[in-house]
């Protein structure tokens, strides 16, 4: 089977727990970034070292969305004006990257109380996320081509966890009811992947405007134009899937 012309990352935001449900971040989302091969190896990873080299002289910096926004490690070393400049710049490059994302947000609250056996937040996610990058294939004349779909590491117990559930959906445990031509892949934590970078930092905006539609968010004004829009030039259900609907 070919290889498809494009490759996806996956990042999460907050935790699938439904026994403790943080009040701040109830939700758990998971993102789906899609990139054309050509596009990701010719412009997006060459865009990003070159913005880490300027900033800090090297490209071994991780971009981790809660470390930037918290100032860690790297990011404590930034004075307010480099800051101000890094975080510019790093809006242009997202902006300017041609990527399609799909992110799949679980409002923890609604989806405990609604079903007496609720799925797994995270499992679901995945369903949801995989049967959308699948729409999008199809639309792309690439359905039948073998897509790699990669995953940062979360521990052995959890990667197994999902690695069974990446093969149950991609089985035919799915809307289509037939197999997925999607392949996984695990990627350690300390891997300098720019599409997992890109995927961790688009996920908490997404979660906060699903949370807060009213408050200023930035980053969503720039990922809302990314979300694929499906067939019918729809985001809801598409590129943005809330589950359970409020």
């Amino acid at each position: 089977m070919a290889h498809s012309d494009y490759i996806v990352f996956v990042d999460e935001s907050g935790d699938h727990s439904l026994e403790s449900i943080n009040a701040d971040w109830p939700v758990f989302v998971l993102c789906f970034c899609i990139f054309r091969v050509g596009d990701y190896t010719d412009a997006v990873t060459p865009a990003i070292r070159r913005l880490k080299c300027k900033t800090f002289g090297h490209d071994l910096v991780i971009l981790h969305e809660h470390d930037i926004r918290k100032k860690k490690g790297a990011f404590s070393r930034l004075n307010q004006e480099a800051r101000e400049a890094f975080m510019g710049e790093l809006t242009d490059v997202i902006a300017a990257t041609g990527m399609t994302i799909i992110a799949v947000v679980i409002d923890k609250v609604r989806h405990k109380t609604k079903y007496v056996r609720p799925e797994h937040p995270y499992h679901l996610a995945m369903q949801f996320g995989l049967e959308r990058v699948h729409h999008f294939l199809r639309i792309q004349g690439q359905a039948d081509a073998q897509t790699a779909v990669i995953f940062e590491a979360r521990g052995p117990k959890e990667d197994q966890s999902l690695e069974l559930e990446f093969r149950r959906v991609c089985d035919g445990a799915n809307r289509y009811r037939r197999p997925l031509p999607l392949s996984v892949v695990v990627a350690d934590k300390k891997t300098n992947s720019e599409g997992l970078q890109l995927a961790d930092l688009t996920a908490r905006p997404i979660g906060l405007h699903v949370l807060r539609p009213e408050q200023p968010n930035r980053a969503w004004d720039i990922l809302r134009t990314k979300l694929f829009a499906g067939d019918r030039n729809c985001i809801e259900g598409n590129g943005l899937k809330v589950f359970p609907w409020p």
